[in-house]
């Protein structure tokens, strides 16, 4: 083989492997940033896929939290309650057996009215919460002798005023039509309830009518400050009455 036979032989070869060479070396940019795009896509689900895990396993964490919370509250309630009872009773046991021993009249319990009141109309608080409030007002957590729905009773006429008269009441004023009462005492609960709304208007009336009088005729003498003086004990003495009802 000559020469020229063999350099035409390595330039045939070197042809040959020219395309597959330059293919390898280089790439396209429009498939090395469709590439990279699909990277940054396939990371960012990653990164949201597990952010996504993280904020379900906090909300369940934070649910799994709120229902122990719940129930732990509900347990203490309940235990609060069966405490608080367990005390009266106790003490009423103790106030019973004191009152035998001293030849004193047993106190009268709770009536199936004033029970129905707590279950029916007044919104009933826990006896330790109640305590608190009573003491914020500047009033004794406990009286002698009472008992959860007459301290409740107490709160709510301590914090409850509809009329601001001249003996401030709980109970809603009627017109001076409807002061008139019937001549039986009404048995139902409504009905005593009515009749209670119409003693109080009426004395409220009165009372009303009499201070009215009584600054108008107000001197500087003795004779009428004595009856200034009537009018204000006659105005006080009532008050405990309209507080009962």
């Amino acid at each position: 083989m000559d020469f020229a036979a063999l350099m035409s032989k390595e330039l045939d070869k070197s042809k040959e492997s020219t395309p597959a060479s330059s293919s390898s070396k280089y790439i396209k940019r429009a498939d090395v940033e469709a590439k990279r795009r699909e990277e940054y896509l396939a990371e960012q689900a990653r990164i949201e896929a597990e952010r996504e895990a993280r904020a379900t396993a906090k909300r369940k964490r934070e649910e799994d939290e709120a229902t122990e919370k719940k129930i732990r509250e509900e347990k203490r309630q309940k235990l609060a309650e069966e405490s608080r009872r367990r005390r009266e009773e106790k003490e009423a046991e103790e106030e019973r057996a004191r009152r035998k021993r001293l030849g004193l009249p047993e106190l009268v319990k709770a009536s199936s009215e004033d029970v129905a009141e707590v279950e029916n109309g007044m919104e009933d608080i826990p006896d330790e919460e109640l305590a608190g409030k009573l003491r914020a007002l500047g009033e004794p957590a406990t009286l002698f002798g009472e008992g959860h729905v007459a301290r409740l009773r107490r709160y709510r006429r301590l914090t409850t005023v509809v009329t601001k008269g001249p003996i401030p009441t709980t109970l809603q004023l009627v017109e001076e039509k409807d002061m008139k009462v019937d001549s039986a005492v009404p048995k139902d609960q409504d009905g005593r309830r009515w009749l209670f709304r119409q003693l109080a208007s009426y004395f409220t009336m009165v009372l009303t009518e009499y201070e009215k009088a009584m600054e108008q005729e107000r001197r500087d003498t003795t004779a009428s400050k004595t009856a200034y003086s009537a009018m204000v004990q006659s105005r006080e003495n009532l008050k405990p009455y309209t507080d009962a009802v």
